[in-house]
């Protein structure tokens, strides 16, 4: 059986993040934003990419300790 190294993880993971990349979706990331501000920054999100044209979504958001939220949006790279 082969070994496997910290190294050859990091590699699978980053291949996996590029092929995931070219499902046309731009995404960004948002960390540990108190909520308010995440609110307001995921709403200027979606007045800049509207959903109708864009598909733009929160993909993923979590609540952490301090009432902090991460999350990440996405949109389809451009419109019809």
């Amino acid at each position: 059986m082969m070994k496997r190294t910290p190294r050859d993880l990091a590699d699978r993971m980053a291949r996996r993040r590029r092929s995931d990349s070219l499902d046309g979706y731009v995404r960004e990331s948002y960390e540990r934003l108190p909520r308010n501000e995440a609110r307001e920054a995921a709403e200027a999100f979606f007045r800049r990419w509207p959903k109708a044209a864009y598909d733009s979504e929160v993909e993923s958001w979590s609540a952490e300790p301090g009432d902090l939220i991460t999350f990440t949006m996405r949109r389809l790279r451009s419109a019809d």
